[in-house]
């Protein structure tokens, strides 16, 4: 490998990808299409990287032995692809940090849940007593913590498009959760492509490796007929639990794994739903095969806290319920949302259209829900999707506004939902800049 790395994005993940590049003996440039935040650019500076912003720089682009891109730059912009024509090799910073971690490594994806089993696995392994960071996603930059951290294993999350950037990288514990439709405006439209993507997580492993997996997802079930996995397979679903594997009986999560149980109530797990149990066993199983004992997998499956912007009960305004699960940025994330809440819903929703398919709402939308509040700078297909089952549908381009809409539409005892099944782009800096957006003109009621 060259000597001349570049990094596009000076964000979280290009920060650290330029520290490790650096500590490694590279000459390193970043290069942003933005404002690079002041938190990054003093620690570009203590440093002594170099970087740009507000533009790339073209000719020292195609001078590099090696570009870092952010996950957020798509493969088909024109940079990347005049890059790949030259032979100039671009990965992400996950293949990149994977190249000098000596660590063992939990890598979860999936469309919905993927934060949440992440959170909750990180949190299991800490409760062990296990050297244990948190990466991807969420946390500090992977390639960040390898360049300074000394952890024996890293819980990471993956988005597909983090994905996408891995070549060598292999995951020994690999966690694919669910695949449904998502992100199709990054993928040509085409469902294949997107669920490839996903099934990246399984890449170079080995028959010594693990892949933990939902077992009543269709496409994944699909899928697992058409290929070939080398690694051990450990399902967990919604029937008796496997001989290796996970399961629901008699109202109890069951996990088996090497003859070795372990069993509790579902009643018991702190995230409540059936999408978190699934999440609960996928964590539980990760935590069987590290050998933690059913004590401590118990402990922490039974007090976890749950993840901000996910399902997140805020608070109560004259008996009036206000959940913020803004990171809801897909339909079947919406879908559990709904299906979760028990009491007639005022839902917030609206966005980013990402190619969504509405039509799995529809049957929940009419069974729960009173109005719809339109949060988005184009909410028409929002609107002619529910318009003959839901009588009040208002529109808003301002939080401030949907939640005060919200507030007067609802009544004691009902529930406030913002869970939009769109991208937060157009009105937000990302789904947490909505979230919090969200939670402060609550507030203010």
């Amino acid at each position: 490998m060259g000597s001349r790395v570049v990094v596009i994005g000076a964000g979280e993940s290009g920060v650290g990808s330029a520290i490790l590049a650096q500590k490694h003996g590279f000459e390193v440039w970043v290069t942003d299409a933005g404002k690079v935040q002041e938190k990054y650019r003093d620690v570009l500076t203590k440093y002594g990287i170099l970087f740009e912003e507000g533009k790339h720089s073209k000719d020292r682009l195609l001078n590099a032995d090696l570009v870092i891109k952010s996950p957020g730059v798509p493969d088909t912009a024109p940079l990347v692809v005049k890059l790949r024509e030259v032979g100039i090799p671009v990965v992400s910073e996950i293949e990149f940090a994977g190249r000098y971690c000596k660590a063992k490594t939990i890598c979860i994806t999936g469309s919905n849940g993927k934060t949440t089993t992440t959170m909750l696995t990180y949190h299991l392994l800490k409760t062990a007593g296990l050297n244990v960071g948190l990466a991807g996603n969420v946390g500090q930059s992977f390639a960040w913590q390898v360049a300074e951290a000394d952890f024996d294993y890293y819980v990471i999350e993956l988005s597909s498009f983090q994905l996408d950037g891995m070549y060598t990288f292999k995951a020994d514990i690999a966690v694919l959760l669910n695949i449904t439709p998502d992100h199709l405006d990054r993928y040509d439209y085409q469902l294949q492509n997107y669920v490839d993507s996903k099934f990246r997580i399984l890449q170079n492993q080995t028959p010594a490796d693990f892949f933990i997996y939902g077992a009543d997802d269709p496409i994944i079930q699909k899928e697992l007929k058409k290929r070939t996995i080398p690694a051990i397979g450990l399902p967990f679903g919604s029937t008796q639990a496997p001989e290796n594997g996970a399961g629901i009986e008699d109202e109890k999560l069951v996990i088996n794994w090497k003859q070795k149980t372990f069993n509790m109530s579902i009643f018991d797990i702190a995230l409540q739903g059936r999408h978190n149990t699934y999440n609960s066993m996928a964590a539980g199983l990760a935590g069987m095969v590290l050998n933690i004992r059913n004590e401590k997998i118990r402990e922490s499956l039974s007090d976890f806290k749950g993840v901000e912007h996910r399902l997140e009960r805020f608070l109560r305004v004259h008996g009036i319920e206000f959940i913020n699960d803004s990171k809801a940025t897909n339909v079947n994330s919406t879908w559990y949302a709904l299906e979760s809440i028990n009491k007639p819903i005022v839902w917030i929703a609206g966005g980013v259209d990402k190619g969504n398919d509405y039509l799995a709402l529809k049957n929940l939308v009419k069974l729960k829900v009173k109005a719809i509040i339109c949060l988005g700078v184009d909410n028409k297909k929002i609107m002619e999707a529910f318009a003959d089952i839901v009588p009040d549908i208002i529109e808003t381009q301002d939080m401030t506004d949907a939640v005060r809409s919200a507030y007067y539409l609802a009544k004691n005892g009902e529930t406030v939902l913002l869970s939009p099944a769109c991208a937060s782009f157009d009105l937000f800096e990302n789904y947490e800049d909505r979230g919090r957006q969200f939670k402060n003109a609550v507030r203010e009621l």
